[in-house]
Order: structure tokens, then C-alpha cells, then sequence
């Protein structure tokens, strides 16, 4: 697939993110991994299709880490974010929550997400420790407490808001505590790549050197889809349900906010992530000097993590 331009890369990611092949047994996936490799050595078996190379990539991509090339856990991986994320993000999105109750949801929230930006980032160097991570989750979930808390303290207080849009505003007010937290929930867990640079590769897949500048905009790609990703997810849902709660049937609410919230995260994601390519390219000429005496190619290609 054309992954230089958005409609390829969402269909790719499309493709990444199936919930199916959190189900591909460990003897499928070494059966596909065997087939590319096959491929890449040009001893493939006769009679292989395109159809059976795609879908071998496919299974590949979705559960091997690229740099490592261990498998990712799966409720981290990108194809679990939608199962394992949407009922997090309905408990979030709940009316009237309590102190404990938020506590508990962005706890839930910021751990689920920290995971799948350990997991998901590029792991070139060196990587850091559980500890550094546990407390980069609480102090992400004092982040969200804290705005959260404090929004709504600001909107009880507004007085010239009619009720109906003083509740609307409340149900928006995770968006921005989550979006916060989500730009300093990248940043925290991969700021070893921005003082130790990830690798550069060539054309030919060689590492040329690390980058410092490379580790920055894969950095400010992410974290700008990880405010994207949440906008729909936590602006559509609470607009959608507070006309839907005028309805008589009660007992109905609960289902349809579940299947709205699924909905809106499972078209969001691909879009998010589709923004920008995971190897992406950048022009040697914007990197380090030592990468440029390095390498005669005037652009390098590096893994921006998702």
C-alpha cells in the first residue's frame, strides 16, 4: 500500500489496527513471518500469492514491534486500543461522577495509554525503567484530576450559562484534561529518544547515526495525534447523548452511549495515526552535521512510532 499520502497510510493503518488479528495463533504469525522472509530472499515457495504476502505483512505488522521484533502485548498493541481502550473511555464520559470515580477513569486512562506508548514507541535506545513509568502515570492522573476538577469548579461558578449548555460544557470537560495529559504522557515516556537521538537509516535500511532533531519531530508528531485522537472521542459522544437522554426509554441510554463512544473510537484511530507516516523522512540537511558526513543520501528515513 501507498503509504505517502493520508488515504494510504489509513488504509494501511486500517488494516493494522484489526481487532482479528489479536487472535493469530503463534504458529500463523511464524508462518507469516517465515513467507516475508522468503520473500525478502527471493526463495519464495511456487505458487504464493499477493493476496497471501499482504496478508502475512498484515499479521506482521500488527503484533512485531519494528525495532525490536518482539511481540507487543496484546491489549497494548494498536489493534487492542479500540477493545481494550472504549470501556475506559465510556467510564470517562459517565454523568456525574464522583472525586473517586474520575480518579479511578483517568487512572485507568493514563496506565492504558502509557502502555501503548511504551509499546508502540520507536526502541532504538535504551529503555526506561517501571518505576519511571508508574510515576509518570501518577503524575498524569494528578494532571488530569486537577484540570478536570478545576473546569468544572469554573463552569458550576458561571452563572450566566444556560442549565442545558452548563451541562454540555461539564460532559466536554474531559477533552482537554485528557489531551493535556496525552501530550505529556508522550513526552515523558519517550524522553530518553530526545537526549540520546534514535537511529537514522538510509535507503538501504543501514543505520547512519542518531538523531536528536529526528527524536524531536517524531516526538511532536505523536503527540499532536494523541490530541486528535481524543477530540471526537470525547466531544461527540457527550453532545450526542445529551439529546438522546430526553428519550423516555431509560434503560436504553447506557447501550447506546457504549456503541456511540466504540463507534467514535474506532473511526477516530485510524485517522489519528494516519496523519503521519510511522518511517517517516526527513532532509539530512535539517539533522546533525556527523549525519550528513555520514551518509551521501539527502534524505533518511526514521521510525516516528505510533
Amino acid at each position: 500500500k501507498n503509504t505517502g499520502s493520508f488515504l494510504g497510510r489509513l488504509r494501511h493503518f486500517v488494516d493494522i489496527i484489526d481487532p482479528s488479528t489479536l487472535f493469530v495463533s503463534e504458529k500463523r504469525l511464524k508462518e507469516s513471518i517465515k513467507l516475508l522472509d522468503d520473500y525478502k530472499h527471493n526463495s519464495l515457495t511456487p505458487g504464493v500469492t499477493d493476496c497471501q504476502l499482504w496478508e502475512a505483512q498484515k499479521i506482521k505488522q500488527a503484533i512485531i514491534h519494528p525495532d525490536t521484533g518482539e511481540k507487543i502485548f496484546m491489549p497494548f498493541r494498536m489493534s487492542g486500543y479500540v477493545p481494550f481502550g472504549t470501556p475506559i473511555v465510556i467510564g470517562l464520559l459517565l454523568p456525574n461522577q464522583t472525586v473517586v470515580s474520575t480518579i479511578i477513569w483517568q487512572w485507568l486512562n493514563q496506565s492504558h495509554n502509557a502502555c501503548v506508548n511504551y509499546a508502540n514507541r520507536n526502541a532504538t535506545k535504551i529503555d526506561i525503567s517501571h518505576t519511571f513509568i508508574l510515576f509518570q502515570v501518577c503524575s498524569r492522573i494528578c494532571l488530569c484530576f486537577f484540570l478536570q476538577v478545576g473546569l468544572n469548579v469554573l463552569i458550576k461558578k458561571a452563572n450566566k450559562l444556560k442549565p442545558t449548555t452548563r451541562m454540555i460544557i461539564q460532559r466536554l470537560v474531559p477533552f482537554p484534561a485528557v489531551a493535556s495529559a496525552n501530550i505529556c504522557n508522550v513526552g515523558l515516556m519517550r524522553h530518553v529518544e530526545l537526549s540520546e537521538g534514535i537511529d537514522v537509516m538510509d535507503n538501504n535500511g543501514n543505520v547512519v547515526g542518531s538523531s536528536k532533531i529526528a527524536a524531536k519531530h517524531a516526538i511532536m508528531e505523536t503527540a499532536f495525534t494523541r490530541v486528535v485522537l481524543p477530540m471526537p472521542i470525547f466531544v461527540l459522544p457527550p453532545i450526542i447523548m445529551s439529546y438522546l437522554e430526553r428519550l423516555k426509554h431509560r434503560r436504553l441510554l447506557l447501550p447506546i452511549h457504549s456503541m456511540v463512544c466504540l463507534v467514535t473510537f474506532a473511526l477516530s484511530l485510524p485517522v489519528a495515526i494516519s496523519l503521519f507516516p510511522q518511517m517517516s523522512q526527513i532532509e539530512v540537511s535539517r539533522l546533525e552535521p556527523e549525519i550528513a558526513l555520514a551518509s551521501d543520501c539527502k534524505v533518511v528515513t526514521y521510525n516516528k512510532g505510533l
